[in-house]
């Protein structure tokens, strides 16, 4: 195919030139304005290239936020995790930065609909869009007789040249890792339908999917799933995918469980044929509202089943993330000393050392690749929450100032997410005290004992109060759930400080497993962020209660600790979980990594 000159430059066209080519189809299209999110029609958190739509209309690069155009201004919302992100990348873009008040809230809905006229027109891409969010825009709507408009395929216009779907290899991932065969868990969700009064049931997320059959691949990047539809049915199930992706043996053992392959293209045609007098129970929060109008059956749109399921944790998969805790503490133990020892003879850039982190990872038995994105902030670059480091522009580390490091590895027995921090020097007395301070909350959400039904919203002030009682406090939530060898960030439960969030109003559970990262940033100088994975525990105090049992086995920096501000109670427990973390460790290192850690791992007080 040759391509015009003009047709050209639309492959090199500046963010300003999308935007303008944008407002050009809208107006074609009879909508007054566009909503863009950074979805996929799985309404995935990470999405593979070809759907980064948010992206290549504001060239803000962050995981989260939506981008809305109108035809005289253009706004990116996005919450405190990228506010300085985005500040960077937004430049020069004409688009006006909005910052979020609460993490994930659709604040730009109230936003948008107090601004435009009545009866405007407002367009969306509806795969794009579950029928949840759809529904909470059309009852801000309804008041000013605001349409919503489904203009599907409008921003392949623009983007000529984007990236092809993903296309890795499937592949089983075995029940001596999950614990529990693909056979009994759909015998779980049949069970569920026939209480729902159910025929199908339709799953769109993609680990939902990978988790329900044991199946993995690497669609995209940091998260082991392949792109796929399932939908279950009381005597067959359908995985729609694209059938090269899934080996023959797989398929084979696929067939045994009673699964059959469709294309993935074909999941719309086949959701139109399901009988009317039928019953079909779908996830309202991924449900695409692309495939509403074209089902014909009973839509049941409720919450996930296979989301609870997923957040409590067998005994197969404890005890794996308890031995994989060990493995990457072992990496990290190996990482840390190199990048100690280096820093004093050489500079290193921080694209550098999260590379370096990464091939440490590599070296453990089972390790699969990174769970997300190692953020490496040196100075002022670790103020910015969710930085990402790039070769042309990124700081270089000296052996002088703070060094915040947040990585995890994804192992076929486990996935891991850490914090810790680095002082090169000797910290000042405000380091000190904001450091000491996030460590205390850190330690009393650890420790906490709570009646079962406790939300994330009651315990998440635990982390912050000792911020709060010096005035000072941090942005983001304080930790979310953790999947296993599947996403970092797992729905439903975490700590948060909204009852409006999943993770919020979620009831803390036995078996779940959930980060617990609270923080402290002065923009320009430096970030503090202190972050362990916690397991939900039954409390030795009262059968009633629950606690948590710290599972990442790493140090925790006390050159930093002010320890006039510490309890004994916060001493002791640090110190027990130092002990812990030495005598887990130490045997799977040599003489000199071993006595690097030994120090590490010293009492203090």
């Amino acid at each position: 195919m040759f391509l015009s000159k003009n047709s050209n430059h639309r492959y090199k066209m500046t963010i300003k030139e999308r935007i303008q080519a944008l407002r050009r189809e809208m107006v074609a299209a009879g909508v007054d304005a566009m909503i863009i999110p950074a979805n996929d029609p799985h309404q995935s958190e990470y999405v593979a290239d070809y759907w980064k739509n948010r992206t290549y209309f504001s060239g803000f690069t962050g995981s989260a936020g939506l981008l809305v155009v109108l035809a005289d201004y253009a706004a990116l919302w996005t919450d405190s995790r990228y506010f300085l992100q985005a500040e960077v990348e937004l430049k020069d873009t004409g688009i006006v930065l909005h910052k979020q008040q609460v993490q994930h809230a659709p604040e730009h809905v109230s936003w948008l609909t107090d601004l435009l006229a009545a009866k405007a027109t407002i367009g969306v891409e509806a795969s794009l869009f579950s029928i949840q969010q759809i529904a909470y825009l059309k009852s801000y709507c309804q008041n000013k007789n605001i349409v919503i408009k489904d203009i599907e395929g409008i921003t392949n216009k623009i983007w000529l040249d984007r990236p092809a779907l993903p296309d890795t290899t499937a592949y089983e991932h075995e029940v001596k890792y999950t614990g529990v065969h693909r056979d009994d868990k759909l015998k779980q969700i049949r069970a569920f339908m026939e209480q729902k009064g159910a025929q199908h049931y339709f799953i769109s997320g993609l680990d939902e999917i990978a988790w329900l059959l044991n199946i993995r691949a690497w669609d995209i990047d940091y998260t082991p799933v392949v792109l796929s539809y399932l939908l279950v049915n009381q005597d067959d199930v359908v995985l729609f995918v694209q059938d090269h992706k899934i080996p023959t043996l797989l398929k084979e053992n696929l067939a045994k469980s009673g699964i059959r392959l469709q294309d993935y293209h074909t999941i719309g045609a086949a959701l139109k044929q399901i009988a009317p007098q039928n019953s079909i129970y779908v996830d309202k929060g991924n449900f695409s509202w692309a495939f509403e109008s074209i089902i014909q059956a009973t839509i049941i749109a409720e919450q996930s089943v296979i989301m609870p399921m997923m957040a409590v944790k067998n005994d197969t998969e404890i005890a794996h993330f308890r031995s994989v805790m060990v493995k990457d503490g072992v990496a990290l133990t190996h990482f840390f000393k190199w990048l100690e020892e280096t820093v004093q003879t050489e500079e290193l850039k921080e694209t550098e050392v999260a590379k370096k982190l990464s091939n440490f990872r590599s070296q453990q038995a089972l390790y699969k690749g990174d769970s997300f994105g190692a953020i490496v902030g040196y100075k002022g670059n670790g103020a910015i929450v969710h930085y990402r480091a790039e070769e042309a522009t990124c700081a270089t580390i000296k052996n002088e100032g703070m060094l915040l490091i947040d990585s995890g590895g994804q192992y076929l027995d486990g996935t891991t997410d850490i914090t810790r921090m680095v002082c090169f020097d000797d910290p000042t007395e405000e380091q000190k005290k904001h450091y000491t301070l996030v460590l205390k909350g850190n330690i009393a959400l650890q420790t906490a004992h709570f009646p079962k039904g406790t939300t994330g919203v009651q315990l998440d002030v635990l982390a912050r109060m000792n911020l709060w009682n010096n005035g000072l406090n941090y942005g983001h939530g304080t930790g979310h759930g953790v999947g296993f060898f599947l996403r970092v960030h797992e729905p439903p439960q975490g700590f948060a400080e909204s009852t409006t969030t999943l993770r919020g109003s979620t009831a803390l559970e036995a078996g779940t497993v959930s980060s617990n990262e609270p923080g402290f940033y002065k923009t320009g100088e430096y970030g503090i962020r202190i972050e362990n994975l916690i397991l939900c525990v039954p409390s030795d105090k009262n059968s009633d209660f629950l606690s948590f049992e710290a599972i990442t086995l790493f140090p925790i920096e006390t050159k930093l600790i002010d320890l006039s501000l510490m309890l004994p109670a916060e001493i002791a427990w640090l110190n027990a979980y130092h002990e812990r973390v030495y005598a887990s460790i130490a045997p799977a290192l040599e003489e000199e990594a071993r006595a690097w850690l030994w120090k590490k791992c010293q009492a203090i007080g």
